[in-house]
């Protein structure tokens, strides 16, 4: 949710139930039903992973807007039009808040509180780029939770909400001066490894507000050097036959470079602590150092890190 993690958008789940609507009211959350944890994560467990990722996006844009005015926004190159749009993103996500919220305490277990969170954005670019990552993040976090939503009303709403992340992930790649839409597929990310994204802008929770997560240790890049390593350790760039150096001291047992992106994973192996950029990556790629080809959450030693494709 670098970011725009997202953060973690988390989005993940949830939301209101629109068939039980009338038309002009506003939309109603259910309770989930409760269901047999799948993969170590019940419903409410996942609303809860939803409700922990939305008050960071929400917090990001409050943040955002509070600290730029739109005219630092125009004299960045944007349209009144994009300025405006960008707003209604910070106010859909403090939408979902709201719907998250009613629908964990309508189901009786108390919701997560907002974090206390450090987004280190110094200018508008900066917020756009950041923004860029985690609504990529957000819709990859949908996509990788929804297989393990039991309840069909969540599962439901949850696709309601996943198309308004991909119009969010859209706005905003425009904004940034990106490809609207720079694949034919997103990319599915699994609980742990969004987490782990939003883990690196949460500096602190509310006591019971801690997730039952662990995230993965974070890939540290070496200090630049030939190919893609300065790039991946400033979040820009890289293009396919770059270099990627670990720092050393990386968690020991990695053998693999994954590259997650458009259309499934990609594996290149880890020598002396260099991996290479395989062909064919676009948009934004998460990688992972795992101990074989695999992205499963027992193959995953540190990760996952954001970089862009060129």
């Amino acid at each position: 949710m670098a970011p725009i993690g997202g953060l973690i958008k988390t989005l993940l789940i949830l939301g209101p139930i629109f068939a039980s609507a009338t038309p002009g009211a506003a939309p109603q959350p259910a309770a989930p039903e409760q269901a047999p944890p799948a993969n170590g994560l019940s419903d409410i467990d996942i609303l809860q992973f939803a409700l922990t990722a939305e008050h960071l996006e929400s917090a990001f844009y409050a943040q955002g807007f509070a600290k730029f005015p739109a005219a630092q926004f125009k004299a960045a190159g944007l349209t009144d039009g994009d300025v405006q749009a960008l707003q209604s993103i910070g106010q859909s996500e403090s939408t979902h808040v709201s719907t998250l919220l009613s629908a964990i305490a309508s189901s009786g277990a108390e919701p997560v509180q907002p974090c206390t969170y450090q987004f280190n954005f110094t200018d508008p670019k900066a917020m756009i780029s950041t923004a860029r990552t985690l609504e990529a993040v957000g819709l990859s976090a949908y996509l990788g939770a929804a297989p393990l939503i039991q309840s069909r009303d969540v599962l439901s709403a949850a696709t309601t909400i996943a198309t308004i992340e991909a119009r969010h992930q859209t706005l905003v790649r425009v904004a940034s001066g990106a490809v609207p839409v720079p694949a034919s597929f997103d990319t599915p990310l699994g609980p742990r490894a969004v987490f782990s994204l939003a883990s690196s802008f949460i500096q602190a929770c509310p006591q019971g507000s801690n997730l039952n997560i662990a995230p993965f240790p974070a890939i540290q890049f070496a200090a630049p050097a030939p190919g893609g390593a300065a790039a991946a350790q400033q979040g820009n760039f890289v293009k396919a036959g770059d270099t990627l150096s670990l720092a050393a001291g990386m968690p020991n047992g990695g053998q693999f470079c994954a590259f997650s992106s458009s259309g499934g994973n990609q594996f290149s192996t880890l020598a002396n602590g260099n991996c290479q950029v395989p062909q064919n990556l676009v948009g934004e790629v998460f990688v992972l150092v795992t101990n074989q080809q695999s992205v499963t959450d027992g193959a995953v030693i540190a990760g996952p890190s954001v970089l862009q494709a060129s």
